[in-house]
């Protein structure tokens, strides 16, 4: 059964009820309030955060809109559809009218460039793409090279050379389109990085999406009162699954513009939020506040709040010690996956195996997990070897690349890359990554993209990128740096030239010393990570 068969379905059992907020407290409109004053009612304007609300039928209608404009324009099944927006009310559901059409949906990271964006529309040989305001002049610089693909612009005030979306949709018929939706069709690509950082097209069916959503649901338990705070974009499979529990239940959600400490509270306590899905930088944000007497519990009305999970990095149980002191009430759970199982949940703690925190958990639900050496083989219980995983949420295939799935996918397993041991209750820990990647507050960042990118810079002779351990994000990015010999070099003018880097891709620390290199020309990383003490970091973080 699709996904889509669940949105249909709520518009049929819970049509008037609300089913997405989009609340922006950055932004304020000047609003008309009611309010009593005595006997009478008292007209008077506000300023108040911005926020607007769909019900489930108006969710439904948006999203069957959108697929019936596609459709006019030419969409068909297994078409790639690509979105590349902010976070706001009509994400789901233009993401929603894409898989009626039985076409791809092809969610984009707002934070690639010009390049990348260009890079990824090539390899998953996008035909269409719907972008926001955010993006038109990265989107400009690259117009001629990207002009043979329909463009369609989401905001007011069309570029010309895109067609504007509401004017396409206010055109297209409300009903559903008759459109044949099986499980093993293709439904989604979502882009992962290798070690190279170069992106990967990461294939997934409906089966694989339907089972993150079934999931979810069970996994936290999720019923028609509940109401999930999301906060994270909602391009990442973390946030987009974490909240189609909801689609589950038939409960509600809010869509957060906002990390702040005081936004996140203030939305819990104003929208009576039950569930809350944070990244590690966030929790400590409001447990340094509260610590510090900024906010106050008591401002706030916290007492529905039953849940906060965390994912996306590995979680310091000492932070999760110091949150239940002020939410001793809280149900806590974990979740440990990857774009290639369909995001989170593989492997989950559990809310009731809160004495395990520092493991990642067990196998989730319908999934099944290993631990195998270098040869494959399983490993004994209490050795470090590799996590694979399987289930109904593995992915399909890396779209066009049958070289790469074969190293990852065997046998209906997953190779994950990280490298785990079970203690003898059976619960999973990660130790270590055998992939060189960085994991700096929920984001992967490749070393080898930031090196490449160094080199051009005419004062460095060599560059070694690697994860340094922060007690914040968890781990940040340090670029050891090797001048050229007789030459002078900054941190300011590094930091500088690195400008042209997104933000979350600059190296957090530079350090001016020697590259090692091994016989055959490769950076010893090992030694630089037990000289810079980031030795089996995962494992530390784990430990925090």
């Amino acid at each position: 059964m699709p996904v889509t068969d669940l949105l249909e379905r709520n518009h049929k059992l819970y049509g008037e009820e609300v089913a997405l907020v989009e609340l922006n407290p950055t932004v304020t409109e000047h609003v008309k309030r009611v309010t009593w004053k005595e006997y009478d009612l008292v007209q008077h304007m506000v300023d108040q955060p911005y926020r607007r609300e769909i019900t489930w039928s108006v969710f439904d209608e948006k999203a069957n809109r959108v697929a019936n404009m596609l459709l006019a324009k030419g969409v068909k099944k297994g078409d790639r559809v690509a979105i590349l927006m902010f976070n706001c009310l009509e994400w789901l559901p233009i993401y929603f009218g894409i898989l009626k059409t039985g076409a791809i949906a092809v969610p984009f990271n707002f934070r690639f460039s010009a390049d990348e964006i260009k890079y990824c529309l090539d390899l998953a040989e996008v035909q269409v793409l719907l972008f926001g305001n955010e993006f038109i002049g990265r989107l400009e610089s690259i117009e001629e090279e990207i002009q043979s693909r329909l463009l369609i612009y989401v905001g007011d005030g069309c570029p010309t050379f895109a067609e504007s979306y509401h004017a396409l949709v206010a055109d297209a018929s409300s009903q559903a389109p008759l459109i044949r939706l099986d499980d093993e069709d293709d439904a989604a690509i979502y882009f992962s990085s290798g070690t190279t950082g170069f992106p990967k097209a990461i294939l997934h069916n409906h089966e694989s999406l339907l089972q993150a959503a079934q999931m979810e649901q069970k996994h936290h338990e999720i019923g028609r009162g509940d109401n999930f705070l999301c906060i994270p974009p909602l391009y990442h499979t973390g946030a987009k699954f974490h909240w189609m529990g909801c689609l589950c239940a038939g409960a509600k959600a809010v869509i957060l513009i906002g990390t702040s400490p005081q936004i996140i509270l203030n939305a819990v306590s104003e929208e009576q939020c039950t569930i809350v899905w944070l990244l590690v930088p966030w929790a400590q944000e409001i447990l340094e506040k509260l610590d510090s007497g900024e906010l106050k519990l008591k401002d706030y009305k916290l007492d529905q709040w039953r849940l906060m999970h965390i994912g996306a990095q590995p979680v310091p149980p000492s932070l999760i010690r110091h949150w239940k002191e002020y939410f001793p009430h809280h149900d806590y759970d974990t979740n440990y996956g990857l774009s290639e199982s369909t995001g989170p949940g593989c492997v989950h703690l559990g809310m009731e195996n809160i004495h395990k925190v520092g493991a990642i958990g067990i196998p989730g639900y319908r999934w099944e997990c290993k631990i195998v050496d270098e040869e494959g083989k399983l490993v004994e219980q209490g050795e470090v070897g590799e996590l694979c995983v399987k289930g109904p949420g593995v992915m399909t295939c890396y779209y066009n690349d049958p070289v790469a799935t074969a190293e990852t996918l065997k046998d209906g397993w997953l190779f994950t890359g990280d490298m785990a041991m079970q203690d003898e209750d059976g619960f999973y820990f990660l130790v270590d990554r055998k992939k060189d990647v960085i994991i700096s507050g929920g984001e992967n960042i490749y070393p080898v993209q930031i090196e490449n990118f160094l080199t051009a810079y005419p004062k460095i002779s060599d560059v070694a990128v690697i994860g340094l351990p922060d007690k914040r994000l968890g781990e940040i990015t340090g670029a050891i740096i090797q001048v050229i010999p007789g030459m002078e070099c900054t941190e300011e003018e590094i930091e500088q030239f690195c400008h042209k880097l997104p933000r979350y891709k600059r190296p957090k620390r530079i350090i001016f010393a020697d590259v090692p290199r091994n016989a055959t020309g490769k950076i010893e990383k090992p030694a630089l990570r037990r000289k810079y003490g980031a030795e089996k970091l995962v494992e530390q973080q784990n430990r925090g």
